[in-house]
């Protein structure tokens, strides 16, 4: 190998390395959780308790295409929400828990 190969090699190499690494430790993990939010959002039912981006709980009423309706509160009052501002499903219903807040 000529001189100019093999230094060229060694610039290329590390960059490669350096590509690697983000694709295992950022890129990839970013990928597998924006899978698993998409199908949290497809999976919602009427019924379920969820969390929004705005730490709002709330119980689904109804689902539209982007849309989903919540009843939050001791009254139940109706708010309508994006979908894409749900952060999670709550594994456990909360029961009394507007009395409690208040």
């Amino acid at each position: 190998m000529s001189e100019e190969m093999l230094s060229t090699l060694t610039m290329i190499v590390p960059m490669i390395l350096i590509f690697v690494v983000f694709y295992f430790f950022m890129i990839r993990p970013q990928r597998k959780k924006d899978k698993q939010v998409k199908e949290m959002l497809a999976n919602l039912k009427a019924g379920d308790r969820i969390c929004t981006i705005g730490g709002i709980y709330g119980t689904i009423t109804g689902l539209k295409d982007d849309t989903v309706e919540l009843a939050v509160g001791k009254q139940d009052v109706p708010v309508v929400f994006a979908r894409w501002a749900i952060r999670s499903v709550e594994e456990v219903a909360i029961e009394n828990d507007a009395e409690e807040l208040n």
